[in-house]
Formats: C-alpha cells, sequence, structure tokens
C-alpha cells in the first residue's frame, strides 16, 4: 500500500518552512498541523495535493466524524475534528497561492471542509475546567516527599509553577541565574527561556504564601552549595539513569541538563496530585488558579493590570477571555446576591463605576 507521495513531501516541507518563518508558529503547532495532513493522506491514500476536489473534502469530514480515539475508545471530539479540517483548509488554501497548483486547486472546494453550524457550536463549546485551589495546592506541597534529590526537585517543581504561573515549557527550560531570590522573581529570557512567542519578561512571584517560596529558596541552595551547580545550570535538572546490579535501569540522581520536553514536568504534578488524593491538575491550570486569586485580591484595574502582566498577558482582556471564566460555585454565589435587597450606598456605585471606566480607558489603549 502506498505510504507517500514525493510530491506532496516536497511541498509540505516548503509548507512546514512558511507555518514557522512566515505565520511564527511553534514547533508543537506545526506537528499538530502535520498530523491532521497526515490523517487526511491516509484516508486519501496518498493522493497527489494537485488533484484535491470537494468530495475529498466532504468525505474526510464524515471520515474523522465516525472516528474513534486511541486513547479513549469514543468516537473523535467535534473539536479534534474542527481542528483537524481547519488543518486542512489552511494547507489547501495556501496551496492555492502555490506554482502548480494554483490552477488545479478550486476555492470553493476548500469551503467544504466546514463542519455544519450545530458541530463548529459543539466544538468550540467551553468546557468546565479542572482549577486547583491555593488550599489544594498547599495541601500537596506539604504531603509530598522531600527526603531524596528527584523528591526535593519534585517538590520545588510545583511549588515554582505556583508561584510563577510559568509554562511548563519555560520551566524545562529555566537556568538558576533567572531567578532572583532576594528580588522574589523570575526573568523570562526568551533567548534561553522558552516562553510562549519568544516573548522576553519578568515575573514577579505571586502572593500564595510562605511555604512555596520557602521550598524554592531551599532547593536553588541545595543545587549550589551542596551539589555544585552553577548559574548557567537548570533549575530543574533531568533524572540520571543508571544500571543496577540486575542490570537494570533505576534513578540515580541528577544531571546537569535541561529537560527536552515539558511531559516528565506532567508526570510530576499527576503523581504528587495523586499521591494527595486529589484531582490530576495540569501544569498550565496553575495560570487559572492565579487568575481566580487575582480576581480576589486585586481591588483596582491598575492592580489586575500588573496581576496580568505577571503572567505575560498583554491585556487584561487576555486574562479574562483565556482564565477569567466564573467557577460554577462563584455563579451561584453571585446569583444568589442579586436576589438580595441591594444594600450599596450611590457613592459605592459611582466609586464602582468610575473603576470600570478606568479599567475601560487603560484596555483601549493596549
Amino acid at each position: 500500500m502506498k505510504k507517500t507521495n514525493t510530491n506532496n513531501v516536497r511541498i509540505l516541507h516548503e509548507y512546514m518552512t512558511y507555518l514557522r518563518d512566515a505565520k511564527r508558529q511553534d514547533h508543537s503547532t506545526i506537528d499538530g498541523a502535520m498530523k491532521s495532513i497526515n490523517r487526511f493522506e491516509e484516508y486519501t491514500g496518498y493522493l497527489d495535493f494537485n488533484k484535491f476536489k470537494a468530495k475529498h473534502a466532504i468525505g474526510f469530514k464524515k471520515h474523522l466524524l465516525a472516528q474513534k480515539s486511541i486513547v479513549t475508545g469514543e468516537k473523535l471530539s467535534k473539536a479534534t475534528v474542527l481542528t483537524a479540517t481547519r488543518h486542512l483548509k489552511m494547507l489547501f488554501q495556501y496551496l492555492g497561492t502555490q506554482k502548480g497548483y494554483r490552477a488545479k486547486i478550486n476555492y470553493s472546494d476548500i469551503e467544504y471542509f466546514n463542519l455544519s453550524e450545530k458541530d463548529t457550536r459543539i466544538a468550540n463549546a467551553k468546557r468546565k475546567r479542572n482549577v486547583a485551589t491555593i488550599e489544594q495546592i498547599m495541601q500537596t506541597l506539604e504531603v509530598m516527599p522531600c527526603s531524596t534529590e528527584i523528591e526535593m526537585r519534585d517538590r520545588a517543581l510545583v511549588a515554582f509553577v505556583i508561584l510563577t504561573g510559568a509554562r511548563d515549557g519555560a520551566v524545562a527550560s529555566v537556568k538558576i541565574k533567572h531567578i532572583d531570590i532576594a528580588d522574589q522573581s523570575f526573568y523570562q529570557d526568551a533567548r534561553e527561556v522558552n516562553t510562549k512567542f519568544s516573548k522576553t519578561f519578568t515575573t514577579y512571584f505571586f502572593p500564595v504564601g510562605e511555604l512555596p517560596s520557602k521550598i524554592v529558596t531551599e532547593w536553588i541552595e541545595y543545587l549550589i552549595k551542596d551539589l555544585g551547580y552553577k548559574e548557567n545550570d537548570p533549575l530543574f535538572p533531568k533524572t540520571k539513569l543508571g544500571h543496577n546490579k540486575n542490570q537494570q535501569f533505576e534513578v540515580v540522581g541528577l544531571l546537569k541538563d535541561h529537560w527536552s520536553n515539558a511531559s516528565p514536568i506532567r508526570k510530576v504534578f499527576k503523581q504528587a496530585f495523586d499521591a494527595a488524593g486529589l484531582s490530576n491538575f495540569n501544569p498550565h491550570s496553575f495560570r487559572n488558579t492565579l487568575v481566580r486569586l487575582g480576581e480576589n485580591l486585586c481591588r483596582t484595574p491598575e492592580e489586575f493590570k500588573a496581576w496580568s502582566q505577571n503572567l505575560g498577558h498583554e491585556s487584561v482582556l487576555t486574562s479574562f477571555y483565556s482564565y477569567g471564566d466564573v467557577p460554577d460555585y462563584k455563579q451561584a454565589e453571585l446569583l444568589r446576591k442579586l436576589a438580595e435587597p441591594a444594600d450599596s450606598t450611590s457613592s459605592d456605585m459611582e466609586e464602582q463605576f468610575k473603576q470600570f471606566k478606568q479599567f475601560q480607558e487603560m484596555t483601549a489603549k493596549k
């Protein structure tokens, strides 16, 4: 059975260059697009892209909607199907501008990748997020063991993420020199730290209690004083494996190397929360935790702007739209309050309107 198409391979190489250098997409985003395109090629039997017709888009949609996930055994979610079809639309829109494809690909045929309005609404529907509370995170840190180097590192890892809200890619690449304990800050230097959109900014430790800061401080001191690590060494070193007497691999310590990806970080989080008897909260969910904490602590638009900026958001609207959903319990609480007689004075209301106006002006400048 045919497993490749020479013409497709050539143009896909050019397309990946276009996504990386022109559209400035990161490797994970490009990998996702390539997986979707590979699904399409498998479906069509590696048909040459320049022979694409509307029937291929229609058939591919039906094929995906009937497919089952290897992981769950259930039908692919509408969100997964929507992502895949969008990747194919982008590819063929690009091909429609390229020599050898322009005269053979009709734009109207590409539109057949669109899902129905109903399926699109289902795919875009917001799901309830699993977000840890500060209390749950502190509980987990308190029960995490810390008698070995690996256990100390893993505990410091969880503490560091709630202190900074850093994305797991940045955490995997951070060096000791990027942390200023005296200043309580993390300098996310895009030249060395894998930040989103290669953005450089400083994050100051969030006010989440003394325990996380204490754990991270003690971990850095241990790396430098006890293990002889230098400023350019990783803050969270890779696990060192060796052979035991039975010639089986076992953990023997730490290397002075960074993790190559964020998978080990997610594994640490899962093990930590499982051991604490809690739901599995992934590293990225801590950003939601911090946004909700900010909504409770910040008293003015300026304060929330600073809080949002500390997460690396250029606009506070990013914090609201991407992370700031009102949780169910809060929604119920707010609606119950609205049913009660108002006790605010007119001056209170005027002050709230004033702050809201300031917030609007601040976001408009962005």
